[in-house]
């Protein structure tokens, strides 16, 4: 069997697993946020807490639990990283630098999970799984928690009321991602993922000598942060490591947890929203992303010309023999398209157009289908933005889901779509015009620049991975990217959920003969013309410089 033909049938598998999986989850999670049930446990949570899980919020007290939470999260992260040298478990490594407690503790709390560390050389045990590993859990629930608001935004009248934060983030790790979690583990395991709390030892190599290793909680940790789209590795080398990502099985597997609830999000969009066509025209223009993006990266890694590509049977630098070009290629647009971060392989060695693929997948938003939650509003902004455009085409003012689209509401959707181009190309020119992080860049040229973009690119659309020739160890690129992965996180929640306000105070207008069909091809074509007009008028310019040059010149 030829490889690309193995490849098509790895993507056949994902896409088969994802269809069994998207009606029972999709409803499962409708149930969980519409129920006004609370378990034993979350009652524990909330009394301890201090808390009414049924009192309602409107926008403003739900942005606040969100800041509340997410701050208090970033300030406990970063002083267990700055006291790890005194706590058990530690390893013997002592405690993490200012700078990079800051960079990391931000990292994980905004669900982008870059590192600029090794792991294994770093964290010691408590760090991992007290700080890191619970902050995959309830950095994925804070984003479900805001792609939910939205969702009752349209689909309540003339309240104002969004439901409660905490409930909602209590309900999405508990019912949710922790029972997901937990099996994903005992797979994983049963692949060969480790999982344990072992100290360093020394083991033997084959071309002689030793080399120290720790063990850890891998496979749990492993699953969160695939399920949650946080990324971060336990060991440097990510899901390439073996104790992550042991063969090919366990990373069709990683690919399937990555895509799960983001995908799965958007039948309980149409159940909670009254209309699952809605739901399903969501998922049509997320699909034909991937599915097109999965495609050319395969295709791009496989038929890239001169000697050395064609003695391997294709551009195999970077990555991992046993996963191959193919789940190579399947691993990257599935952690770049979402807000995952984890890598299988290096994309730096990627060619060109193939680094330039990831990219855009960031660029994109990161919403085919996009991180937990982040991915399900952020396609609800864009589909808020071909209705308006579909509106000034005709003259009419526009609707989606009975929901006038006017003044307000498009003035947060902009905002929302303005907040990370921003701060991708601001940081990125800081950067090129400093001579300080240029000397961060492994290379120059057009690939030293995408080296730079591909950094604020991740960290802004809280992905976490990297082009791996840039050292971001620094306090420069500590300090920018923490800030771009803060911003970048919790600016467009601000309108997201001012967004949702403003529509749940509606009351929602009868559909007409004049009223855009959201739920049908054409609509869906729209949309997808859309994003890609918003994008490439958004970062071509960066990109010509950049992959595409790189491209072209090979």
């Amino acid at each position: 069997m030829s490889p690309q033909i193995a490849g098509l049938l790895q993507l056949t598998a994902v896409i088969a697993a994802l269809g069994l999986a998207y009606r029972p989850l999709g409803d499962h999670m409708a149930k969980v946020y519409s129920s006004a049930d609370h378990h034993r446990p979350e009652k524990w949570i909330y009394k301890t807490i201090g808390t009414d899980p049924a009192t309602e919020m409107r926008w403003p007290a739900y942005l606040r639990g969100v800041l509340a939470f997410s701050a208090v999260s970033v300030l406990f992260l970063y002083l267990m990283q700055r006291v790890q040298g005194s706590l058990p478990g530690s390893l013997g490594f002592s405690s993490i630098d200012a700078d990079q407690a800051f960079n990391t503790a931000a990292s994980f709390v905004a669900n982008t999970n870059w590192q600029s560390y090794a792991g294994e050389q770093a964290m010691g045990h408590v760090v991992q799984t007290g700080g890191l590993a619970v902050q995959n859990f309830v950095s994925a629930a804070v984003g479900m928690a805001v792609a939910v608001a939205l969702v009752r935004g349209f689909a309540r009248s003339r309240t104002g009321e969004l439901g409660n934060f905490w409930s909602d983030l209590v309900r999405g790790t508990v019912r949710i991602l922790l029972p997901i979690a937990v099996v994903g583990a005992l797979v994983l395991v049963a692949c060969g993922a480790i999982q344990n709390f072992a100290g360093i030892h020394e083991v033997g190599q084959f071309a002689g000598g030793t080399q120290q290793w720790n063990g850890g909680a891998v496979a749990s940790q492993e699953a969160i942060k695939e399920l949650g789209t946080n990324g971060g590795g336990y060991f440097n080398a990510n899901s390439a490591h073996p104790f992550e990502n042991p063969d090919g099985l366990s990373n069709l597997f990683e690919i399937f947890l990555i895509l799960l609830i983001p995908v799965s999000l958007t039948r309980t969009f149409g159940r909670m929203a009254g209309s699952l066509k809605q739901g399903y025209a969501l998922l049509g223009a997320m699909a034909v992303i991937w599915l097109g993006f999965s495609l050319l990266m395969m295709w791009t890694e496989f038929a890239h010309r001169g000697p050395a590509f064609e003695i391997a049977g294709g551009a195999m630098e970077g990555k991992e023999t046993r996963f191959g070009i193919a789940g190579s290629s399947l691993f990257a647009v599935a952690t770049t398209l979402t807000s995952t971060g984890a890598v299988n392989s290096f994309h730096s060695s990627y060619t060109g157009f193939g680094g330039g693929i990831t990219m855009l997948g960031m660029q994109l938003g990161e919403i085919a289908p996009g991180g937990v939650g982040s991915g399900l509003y952020g396609m609800l902004i864009m589909a808020i933005i071909a209705v308006f455009i579909a509106g000034l085409m005709v003259g009419r003012t526009p609707e989606y889901l009975g929901k006038k689209i006017g003044t307000r509401q498009i003035t947060f959707a902009a905002c929302y779509l303005l907040v990370t181009p921003s701060l991708v190309l601001g940081f990125t020119a800081l950067a090129m015009a400093l001579p300080t992080p240029g000397t961060s860049m492994t290379h120059t040229g057009a690939h030293g620049f995408s080296e730079i973009l591909y950094a604020y690119t991740s960290g802004a659309n809280n992905n976490g991975s990297a082009f791996a020739g840039l050292d971001a160890d620094t306090p420069w690129f500590n300090t920018t990217i923490g800030i771009a992965m803060l911003l970048g996180r919790l600016l467009p929640m601000v309108f997201v959920l001012a967004l949702a306000g403003s529509l749940a105070e509606q009351k929602p207008v009868p559909e007409t003969s004049g009223t855009l069909r959201t739920d049908k091809p054409l609509y869906v074509g729209l949309l997808l013309g859309t994003i890609l007009v918003i994008t490439g008028l958004t970062y071509f310019p960066a990109l010509a410089l950049g992959p595409l040059a790189e491209g072209l010149a090979s």
